[in-house]
């Protein structure tokens, strides 16, 4: 299985306890199968090529998150989105605890 497969894996069972309790539903973005909150907001994606936890979060968050070194901002290309990061490792625990702090922002 290739890290990216896994990583789609373990998103999708990190995001399921979320979308039963109907606080994500399913989307796209960038073409992309991603969680969003009922209100269309994004919350996170696994990415395509590396399998790794991209989320939306506060700038600050982000900044803070890096430091301690959960993850790293991330963007698509060269360019880099304000609020994204991409998750270091996966540690289901991890991800878990990033994707509900996600939501939160997100509400």
């Amino acid at each position: 299985m290739s890290d990216s497969d896994a990583g789609r894996e373990l998103f999708w069972s990190v995001a399921e306890p979320h979308l039963e309790a109907g606080v994500l539903v399913r989307g796209t973005i960038m073409g992309r199968p991603c969680v969003r909150t009922a209100d269309g907001e994004f919350v996170a994606v696994p990415h395509s090529g590396t399998g790794r936890l991209v989320v939306r979060l506060p700038e600050e968050r982000v900044a803070a998150l890096s430091a301690e070194g959960v993850g790293e901002p991330w963007g698509p290309g060269v360019r880099v989105f304000k609020g994204w990061m991409a998750v270091h490792g996966s540690d289901p625990a991890v991800w878990s605890s990033v994707i509900a702090e996600a939501v939160a922002a997100a509400e």
